[in-house]
């Protein structure tokens, strides 16, 4: 985050069209003069008109974030990115991107390369003042979330590759496990997770380290614009072991599947008209609903919305991640997960590009230690295993599997920590 020194954020912009380096110099210009802004001040310390450009613009005007178009000529907008993670990997790029298939693609596949966020360019540039207040909206509180965030230590983590990612399926050791236990020793019947800047490359992270016999459904909010949540389900069903789609009304949540949210959309857990009775030793039947309800904490979907709907149909069972992102959305929502029995877990600050949604949970005694990004799918799978029938996989060639047996380790490492206080 911002780290409240007098001196402006620098910023250098990077776009081949003119009308868009224009709206780029006035939203800058404006903001400067805003004595009363929320904001820290900025600068716009450089604007250039391509990739090569940009490259020598970065090692001679030092700035703190990069605002990086992806369509430019003499070199597209990843390959500069690319460079810049090699070079200058502790600096922050925000791409600004086309609200197109192609726009979606590039973007998501940017966020895997270690780009910080995105903003939409004004889908109207030649109205002048529309365009002005809508990036406006969208860039400025990004550009002082991210200054100064630590960002290096997150592009650390992205770097990694996926054969690493997998690997790493355990809690480090001595780690102390986050949140509080669910009531009574309720079994966790729902996974569901919040997620906003920088949640694109950390679900990449996470998800693919869940196995497909992951025994509940999970849900998921991550805010993004429709076109954009479409094309990350697909890229996140390719790469993990369980289903990933994009939710729709009415879809009947079994496990095996994850759920994301639709960009137009809140998304909530929802009770089907026969299903099984709490205790019963199975997943309830539920059902997604969708709904066009006010946006909530300026967000559609909104996380609240997410988690206040499973802690009403869950209860205890309810387990519930807050992962890297702005502002507060998902805190009162955490909040219901808490007052239920159910468990709140919170991705931690080095790992993430912006402490603010975890934060606020964390900071609010809703969880307890904030868990790095490697750590979270070990955390999700001993919790939901807890107390259930699970399949123990010998590590030899010669046994693929071995008979069926309770998890009895996951639920007396549980009970140690209710009877010592560690949770």
């Amino acid at each position: 985050m911002y780290t409240g020194t007098a001196r402006p954020i620098r910023v250098l912009a990077v776009d081949d069209s003119a009308v868009m380096r224009g709206v780029l110099r006035t939203l800058f210009q404006t903001q400067e003069k805003k004595l009363s802004s929320d904001l820290p001040a900025m600068q716009l310390c450089g604007v250039v008109a391509d990739g090569v450009e940009c490259l020598e613009a970065v090692l001679r005007l030092r700035p703190d974030v990069v605002v990086l178009d992806l369509e430019m000529p003499r070199m597209h907008g990843l390959d500069v990115l690319e460079r810049l993670r090699l070079e200058e990997p502790g600096l922050p790029v925000i791409m600004c991107s086309a609200y197109t298939e192609r726009g979606a693609r590039a973007t998501l596949d940017a966020l895997a390369m270690g780009a910080a966020d995105y903003v939409m360019k004004p889908s109207d540039q030649s109205d002048f003042t529309t365009a002005l207040e809508t990036l406006a909206s969208q860039l400025l509180p990004k550009i002082a979330a991210l200054a100064g965030a630590g960002f290096k230590v997150l592009s650390e983590v992205r770097g990694q590759t996926t054969q690493q990612v997998r690997a790493e399926s355990k809690l480090s050791p001595g780690l102390t496990a986050a949140g509080s236990t669910a009531a009574g020793g309720a079994l966790v019947e729902i996974v569901v997770i919040g997620v906003s800047t920088g949640g694109p490359s950390a679900l990449e992270v996470v998800l693919p380290k869940l196995a497909e016999d992951f025994p509940v459904p999970v849900m998921i909010v991550q805010h993004m614009p429709k076109l954009f949540t479409g094309e990350l389900a697909q890229r996140l069903d390719r790469i993990c072991a369980l289903r990933v789609r994009e939710a729709h009304h009415g879809a009947e949540m079994t496990p095996g599947t994850i759920w994301l949210a639709p960009g137009d959309a809140h998304m909530e857990a929802a009770e089907a008209a026969i299903g099984h009775a709490p205790g019963a030793g199975t997943v309830r039947n539920a059902l997604v609903h969708l709904h066009q309800q006010r946006s909530l904490n300026h967000c559609k979907p909104s996380v609240d919305y997410l988690f206040s709907s499973a802690a009403r149909l869950y209860g205890a069972g309810t387990l519930a991640l807050v992962m890297t992102g702005m502002g507060s959305d998902g805190l009162n929502g955490a909040r219901r997960v808490h007052e239920a029995g159910g468990v709140v877990l919170t991705q931690d600050a080095a790992t993430s590009a912006v402490w603010g949604m975890p934060g606020r949970v964390f900071e609010a005694g809703l969880a307890r230690e904030p868990l790095p990004l490697t750590a979270l799918a070990g955390e999700l799978t001993r919790r939901v295993n807890a107390g259930r029938v699970v399949r123990v996989v010998r590590n030899t060639a010669a046994t693929a599997t071995m008979p069926l047996q309770r998890n009895e380790n996951a639920v007396s490492a549980l009970r140690h920590e209710v009877v010592h206080g560690l949770l």
